[in-house]
């Protein structure tokens, strides 16, 4: 079984720096979508023993994938 770390540091933004706070929330997004895309991969990849194994279902991957991004 692989675990896959995906904390990433939290950049500041300075006040008054909106064209700045755009883009760093543009990339905070791409991360997002990046991450729960290598979740569900992961994820979509197991048999149904070994989700059964981690207290999962086949329907339960696009919320697992998808929880943080909200």
């Amino acid at each position: 079984m692989a675990a896959f770390d995906t904390t990433r540091p939290f950049a500041t933004v300075t006040s008054g720096a909106g064209a700045r706070n755009l883009f760093a929330r543009a990339m905070g997004a791409v991360a997002a979508w990046n991450d729960a895309r290598q979740t569900r991969n992961a994820l979509e990849k197991l048999t149904s023993r070994e989700l059964n194994d981690i207290g999962l279902v086949a329907g339960d991957i696009e919320d697992i994938a998808t929880r943080h991004s909200r």
